[in-house]
């Protein structure tokens, strides 16, 4: 029997394809990596079944690739050494619903918005956002940010415990469901960030938030991208309790109004949040107003209509996707670096500095209230300059954040785009996570080619 054949006898026939169609689908995701398809797209619909294909994969020494829903920004499921790519759509069950606990278990295929929608119900919500409507499995897998980690935290703040079926096709459970331990190795943050080079995620239980009582947005408008660098650090230093802090400069202001239809003014801009009380939300923001006007805050503007706060959301989330909409034959590529707080306004001045040296046009935006910021670039990969140029460019953003102190990757993740940064950002520390990826995975058949740059490559 070929590979097909084999796998449709392990898992049933309507669980394995090679249409052509999904095996594009399943060759990409939204970063500028070259796709490559793979052997064969399979759907498990259980723990079992995932069991199963690893299992198999091990036996036959055959790569295999974990896909989500194709938003990731860095190539972790382009299965570049080809094999089974796994698509986890069919395991978007919420297994377990525990308000009174503040928790909720799920299969890794639901998505945010899914979880969300059915969450509010119970005056409950999952504040990672990080833009897409990512499943939460995919979410685990790059420790995904957004933009209420200032207030909630990352990915790996949110989870409790992971059910994970290793290379060998052992199934393991990595916490409880407990809100705090000092039991064993924390091997919750192990995997979370692992991006599928360790095991395959079949169930994810989640920590909670109540809604608050209040929500007010804000947006404040600076004379330059410095300004509002200087502004977000003062907030942070004073201590209010702010949830989500975003810059956006003019020329993202600019393609947003474009895009959207808004009429922002075209000003390096601060999208706020506060969440809370009534009262104590009104005071906090009149405190930042007053604050921001020692930075020349020209325009403080509140929002506490729900659809108007939306919108603005809204605008801010499709940020990336304006850009790409405005000229189709246009590439963009992102950087996500993260600095010390206190280095930031160096960061950002820097990177508006280099982009504009190269002469092309980008955007810089970013989750500012956690030391998070990206460039955004747009390239035609037709102009082989063009693609030289924005690789450099991104390669000098990411190694000044270094010398600061920062990270290639705040959110997106290392997939094939940061490898080249590991050792230079990790060291020695490198050799300990390929010796990790060795005992767990001897024959590198999980996602092959990423994240660690010496990992032998497993092939069909």
């Amino acid at each position: 029997m070929n590979l097909v054949e084999q796998l449709a006898s392990l898992l049933g026939q309507e669980k394995v394809t090679v249409n052509e169609t999904i095996l594009e689908h399943h060759s990409k995701d939204e970063s500028h990596f070259e796709a490559v398809l793979p052997d064969v797209v399979v759907f498990p619909a259980s723990a079992e079944d995932v069991q199963k294909i690893v299992r198999f994969a091990k036996e036959q020494h055959i790569p295999v690739v974990p896909f989500g829903i194709g938003s990731g920004l860095e190539g972790h499921a382009i299965p570049i050494h080809k094999g089974i790519s796994v698509d986890f759509s069919q395991m978007n069950r919420i297994i377990d619903m525990r308000p009174e606990d503040l928790l909720v278990k799920v299969q890794p295929g639901v998505t945010r918005l899914q979880l969300n929608q059915e969450l509010n119900k119970h005056g409950l919500f999952f504040p990672v956002d990080p833009g897409a409507d990512a499943t939460i499995g995919g979410m685990v897998a790059t420790n995904a940010s957004g933009t209420q980690a200032v207030r909630y935290g990352v990915m790996k703040d949110q989870i409790l415990n992971l059910e994970v079926v290793l290379a060998d096709g052992r199934i393991i459970h990595t916490g409880s469901l407990a809100k705090k331990s000092s039991s064993g190795y924390n091997l919750n943050s192990l995997f979370t960030g692992s991006e599928g080079t360790l095991g395959l995620f079949t169930e994810i239980t989640l920590k909670l938030h109540g809604i608050p009582e209040s929500i007010i947005a804000a947006r404040a408008c600076f004379p330059s991208v410095k300004q509002c660098v200087e502004a977000a650090a003062a907030i942070l230093t004073a201590g209010i309790p702010i949830a989500r802090m975003e810059l956006v400069d003019d020329r993202s202001i600019a393609q947003v109004n474009q895009f959207s239809g808004t009429d922002f003014p075209e000003e390096p801009s601060l999208f706020l949040e506060f969440h809370g009380n009534e009262a104590g939300n009104e005071a906090d923001a009149q405190f930042v107003q007053e604050l921001l006007e020692e930075y020349q805050c020209q325009t403080f503007t509140f929002e506490k209509n729900s659809l108007k706060r939306a919108q603005l959301w809204k605008a801010r989330h499709d940020l990336s996707y304006a850009f790409r909409h405005s000229n189709p034959k246009l590439h963009t590529i992102n950087t996500d670096v993260c600095v010390p707080i206190s280095k930031l306004a160096d960061m950002v001045t820097y990177a508006r500095e280099r982009i504009e040296a190269y002469g092309m046009d980008g955007a810089i935006l970013g989750h500012i209230g956690d030391g998070n910021f990206h460039t955004l670039t747009l390239f035609d990969p037709q102009d082989p300059e063009q693609v030289r140029n924005t690789e450099i460019l991104n390669g000098e953003i990411v190694t000044f954040a270094l010398s600061l102190g920062g990270t290639c990757t705040g959110e997106h993740g290392v997939g094939l785009g940061k490898m080249k940064y590991q050792i230079q950002e990790h060291g020695e520390a490198l050799n300990v996570m390929a010796g990790i990826k060795s005992l767990l995975d001897p024959d590198h058949i999980l996602n092959p080619g990423k994240l660690i740059p010496s990992a032998e490559k497993a092939t069909l």
